[in-house]
């Protein structure tokens, strides 16, 4: 199996832009291929040769591929092909590269998505909805983009606060079960550990780089309402940011924790990786983080015999904790793939075969009907201590959303940074992004 570096082909993308759809397929074929059966005549011969490319920036999954063989097993089925896996250090730089190929038409055989890229990379996939794939998925049939399957999820992703226990039980506080508690929590940890140690952080969130932002900016409406599809909402409202809208109450609650200091004396200072090693280090009580960022703590190689969870305390109407759970690395075949049915026959294998072993391997909960996984032990503990706990699937905003943030330049997690400022204003910014948000719709003609 072969790694691409994906630093060294953006360079090459970006000066092949300066110097200068695929048909759809029979998942037939693909089934067939990944059971290990016979091809029919005339369709995809086993015996093909071919290399087929797909991108990630999941670190941690490429060298389970290595572990469990992916590319050898695959051979099995395909002796002469070979996997080309180009290598992204994080979404961000994913995403922008992927931007830049679809324009120049080369995207990669296979490529993962978030639900929040629908729209942009939604032409330049084929349709999955009769792969055995996609109806063995949970998530598959309700994660569709203008009534196609273009990814297949292959992990169900949630946010947990992982802490010390020991430092809890040192400050005398325990699991918060409402988010007015939380606030508590937070208080009295900066407070008690703060005295002494001027960098301690009762929340550890790398905010200098803006996307840890995101389990506080980007969930928050859409779990104190109770509105997986809280985006969708919001593209049809002139002023989301007004009194009584579910937005507004949810920055504010957030403002209001972020204004006591809980994410220590410098929280712009810091990135995600800093804040992680402070977290190791017990110098942050507490860290928002997701399967990824656990197997980083898993991987730390400190002692974790004091670390819990707990899920952020989301509290409705009627006391019921609202937790987020989405769908995430929804991988797809793009059209521009010289060898779509190749490529729909990997992504057979790599979820009908492949994916019992590999789901074992990841933090995450298995999305796949066929392949059941018992919960991290991390993750575990959240269980134990909040009972009342409603799950909330979560999509990320449609077409209209997505316009609208595009013209108004809304970033949530911007937004989040921004209060983390001197003199930040909160009505001053909520007046603003009513202003453009309105504006953005008319601009757009939305009614």
């Amino acid at each position: 199996m072969k790694k691409v570096f994906a630093t060294v082909l953006s360079v090459c993308m970006a000066a092949a832009l300066f110097a200068g759809c695929g048909a759809s397929t029979s998942s037939s074929t693909a089934a067939s291929a990944a059971s290990g059966s016979t091809v029919a005549e005339g369709e995809l011969d086993p015996n093909i040769k071919a290399t087929l490319t797909f991108a990630t920036w999941d670190n941690e999954a490429i060298d389970f591929y290595e572990e469990l063989d992916l590319e050898g097993r695959f051979q099995e089925l395909y002796p002469n092909v070979e996997l080309e896996i180009e290598e992204f250090k994080d979404d961000v730089e994913y995403f922008n590269q992927m931007k830049i190929r679809a324009s120049a038409n080369e995207l990669p055989d296979l490529m993962y998505l978030q639900t929040r890229y629908f729209s942009v990379y939604g032409d330049y996939m084929l349709d999955l909805s009769d792969t055995q794939a996609a109806a063995n998925n949970i998530l598959a049939a309700d994660c569709e983009y203008n009534g196609k399957v273009i990814g297949i999820p292959e992990k169900i992703s949630s946010d947990y606060v992982y802490y010390w226990a020991d430092l809890f039980e040192e400050a005398g506080v325990e699991v918060p079960q409402t988010w007015d508690e939380f606030v508590t929590v937070c208080e009295t940890l900066q407070n008690y550990y703060g005295a002494d140690d001027p960098n301690f952080m009762a929340i550890g969130m790398g905010a200098k780089d803006s996307w840890p932002m995101y389990p506080l900016m980007e969930y928050s409406p859409a779990s104190f309402s109770g509105n997986g599809t809280y985006w969708d909402y919001m593209a049809t409202v002139d002023e989301p940011f007004a009194e009584g809208e579910p937005i507004r109450e949810a920055y504010t609650k957030v403002y209001e924790l972020l204004s006591k200091g809980v994410l220590g004396s410098d929280p712009l200072g810091l990135g995600y990786d800093q804040t992680l090693s402070l977290f190791l280090n017990k110098q942050a009580g507490m860290m928002i983080d997701n399967s990824m960022g656990l197997a980083k703590i898993k991987a730390s190689g400190v002692d974790l015999s004091e670390l819990k969870s707990f899920y952020v305390p989301y509290t409705g109407e009627d006391g019921t904790i609202n937790h987020i759970a989405q769908g995430d690395f929804f991988m797809g075949v793009t059209t521009n793939s010289e060898n779509p049915e190749l490529a729909k026959a990997f992504l057979e294998f790599y979820f009908n075969d492949f994916y019992p072993d590999y789901v074992q391997k990841l933090s995450s909960d298995s999305s796949m009907t066929t392949a059941e996984k018992e919960k991290d032990p991390y993750m575990a503990y959240a269980d134990e201590v909040q009972t009342n706990v409603n799950i909330v699937a979560y999509m990320g905003g449609a077409d209209d959303y997505t316009a609208i943030v595009n013209e108004s330049k809304f970033d949530y997690n911007k937004v989040g940074t921004e209060m983390l400022t001197e003199g930040f204003d909160l009505e001053a910014t909520f007046d603003q992004l009513n202003a453009d948000w309105s504006a953005a719709r008319e601009k757009l003609g939305m009614e």
